[in-house]
């Protein structure tokens, strides 16, 4: 459907041919029949070339006030066109309510339709006009009506091929990224099954390498060297499954997570490090994840300072409700009771007090347990 534009304060574009030629079929017609007026069809005249100043620079403001011009510029030439046919106000009459066809929908149409319609058969019924003639002139609003609704009928096609092109277009680049996400997943696959694997190995050659110069007594600056290539591929592995899981843009489940952890914790010490996985894995709030890596995190740095080369179990519970997450090294003895906690496990309980949790900690029969559960 047409619809006018309005411009507002400065941006009001510069008036056209077409805006002066609309005006012009209104004012032109009632200029001209102010001769031949009687004395009471002035104030018809006036108050039809006083609305027309709207059709020439529609207001931005009420909306309502445009068409409500045009309406009454129909009622108004079509009274002056009844009581002297044979002027130009006729013109008036049918160039307003072709405007107002064109530009508004049907409710407007079919009063303007009405309007014009009530002043052809007042016409033909006050000077006695013959059948043919009387329908003839029905006939124009008839064509006005069909050619409207063809402009309107035009301009939805053209909406909708527009709407169309938008689709296809965002249907198009939804495609590209689809595409480009896969290439990236393909990537990352292959970052995470030649370098990562072969960073796994090195690391885990380099560490029976320290393990076999320690036991032949070489020299501590043989022995350093081999651990720094060791720690180097350590960080390297770690860098590398950062670069896959951003590659494939999601987030890392919390499993392979901490399983990443343990692995670092055994190519480090060389002791065993086990992960066991209860209950059916989902994906997590981002917060409560964040917690449990941190907490697996900060269980294996209190391992490594205060119990080196223990073993450790790590047991990860789903379940409908929770996720229960339980830390426990293996020193072969009962740890002595710690005097006080430390910042690590302070903020551990922190974090998980904001979840709503519950964290234990403290030592066990033959080690040091951390035990946490977090809705989820």
């Amino acid at each position: 459907m047409d619809t006018i534009t309005i411009a507002t304060g400065g941006d009001r574009p510069p008036l056209g041919p077409l805006d002066w030629l609309r005006w012009g079929l209104v004012a032109f017609p009632m200029l001209v029949s102010i001769p031949g007026a009687s004395g009471w069809l002035w104030p018809l005249i006036g108050v039809t070339l006083v609305c027309s100043v709207a059709m020439l620079r529609p207001p931005a403001r009420p909306t309502w006030l445009l068409p409500t011009a045009m309406v009454a510029v129909i009622v108004c030439a079509g009274t002056v066109w009844v009581v002297q046919p044979n002027s130009l106000t006729s013109v008036a009459m049918f160039s307003t309510t072709f405007y107002l066809m064109r530009a508004y929908g049907k409710g407007l149409t079919i009063v303007a339709t009405c309007l014009s319609t009530c002043a052809i058969v007042a016409m033909a019924l006050v000077h006695r006009l013959d059948w043919l003639s009387a329908v003839s002139i029905l006939a124009l609003p008839v064509l006005m009506l069909l050619l409207a609704a063809n402009r309107r009928g035009r301009s939805a096609r053209l909406e909708q091929t527009e709407l169309a092109l938008a689709r296809a277009q965002t249907a198009a680049e939804e495609h590209a990224r689809a595409a480009a996400l896969a290439e990236r997943a393909r990537i990352a696959r292959e970052v995470h099954d030649v370098l990562a694997h072969s960073l796994a190995g090195l690391a885990l050659n380099l560490q029976g390498a320290r393990l076999m110069l320690v036991r032949d007594g070489a020299s501590p600056d043989a022995v350093a060297q081999v651990e720094r290539a060791q720690k180097l591929a350590s960080d390297g592995l770690a860098e590398a499954r950062k670069a896959v899981a951003a590659l494939r843009e999601d987030a890392v489940p919390v499993e392979r997570a901490v399983a990443d952890l343990l692995a670092g914790y055994r190519l480090d010490t060389g002791a065993r490090a086990d992960l066991v996985v209860e209950g059916e894995p989902r994906e997590l709030d981002a917060a409560v994840g964040t917690t449990l890596v941190r907490a697996v995190q900060e269980a294996l740095s209190n391992t490594r300072k205060h119990a080196q080369q223990a073993d450790v179990d790590v047991t990860l519970a789903f379940s409908s409700e929770q996720v229960e997450l339980t830390v426990a090294d293996r020193q072969g003895r009962r740890p002595p009771d710690a005097p006080a906690a430390g910042y690590g496990l302070r903020g551990m309980g922190e974090r998980v007090a904001l979840l709503e949790g519950k964290l234990v900690s403290g030592p066990g029969e033959d080690g040091w347990r951390i035990h946490l559960t977090v809705p989820a």
